[in-house]
């Protein structure tokens, strides 16, 4: 069973990530640790509270399940469990990146969602 979960990530450092064969995090997931994923229920608030107006961004979504023992679900803001995964991101475990554009008011324009 899958258990699709989100990154937002800008697209020169994913490009980059492709190129390289492996995605070992933004600088704030460099600097905690551990990289920075959200589930279906919170990516949106992610990107409005973390990624306000910016342009040039990607959402990509993984597979948490195979992800293994790396994936942790930790108490973050609000109580919430977020999904850490501790370690490089496996590109093979990635099922699907999508532009994350600004529309005209203003907020990121997520993609309809698909079946899992």
């Amino acid at each position: 069973m899958s258990q699709i979960i989100y990154k937002i990530v800008p697209e020169a450092l994913w490009r980059e990530a492709e190129r390289n064969g492996g995605f070992t995090g933004a600088p704030i997931d460099v600097a905690d640790g551990f990289i920075h994923f959200s589930t279906a229920g919170q990516v949106r608030e992610t990107a409005a509270r973390h990624f306000a107006g910016q342009t040039g961004l990607l959402l990509v979504a993984v597979d948490g399940a195979r992800l293994g023992d790396a994936l942790k679900y930790e108490v973050s803001r609000g109580g919430a469990l977020f999904p850490h995964l501790y370690g490089p991101l496996d590109l093979e475990a990635v099922v699907r990146v999508q532009p994350l554009p600004l529309g005209a008011d203003g907020m990121h324009q997520f993609p309809a969602p698909e079946a899992e």
